[in-house]
């Protein structure tokens, strides 16, 4: 599903140089390449599965997922909302080490052109 993608390929770099040097990637240690991707992609999916939300990002060795969302669908309530939603189904359905932050961002912008 997320093989493609670069992030995760950069990640598939650093959990290999994290098997020569454990300190560079704290949140692999202890973890096959494999089973950390795939934690990896198991939180992007949780993320994705929720209305609304466009893309998500497991970062920081996947101690944080950043959710963007679609503004036109997702109010600031319901980005509060849907922030405790997301933990809750990490929590029910991941085991992970340590917390895992979960960020959702809902950007808007106004753009007008002056003639």
């Amino acid at each position: 599903m997320f093989h493609d993608d670069p992030v995760i390929t950069l990640l598939r770099d650093l959990v290999a140089i994290d098997s020569v040097n454990p300190t560079l990637v704290p949140g692999a240690r202890g973890e096959t390449m494999d089973t950390y991707v795939k934690r990896l992609e198991d939180l992007q999916a949780i993320a994705e599965s929720f209305n609304g939300v466009e893309r998500s990002f497991a970062v920081q060795a996947g101690r944080e997922v950043r959710i963007l969302v679609r503004p036109e669908e997702i109010d600031d309530l319901t980005a509060t909302r849907l922030a405790r939603d997301i933990v809750k189904k990490i929590e029910e359905q991941l085991t992970y080490p340590g917390q895992i932050k979960v960020t959702v961002i809902r950007e808007t912008r106004a753009v007008e052109y002056a003639k």
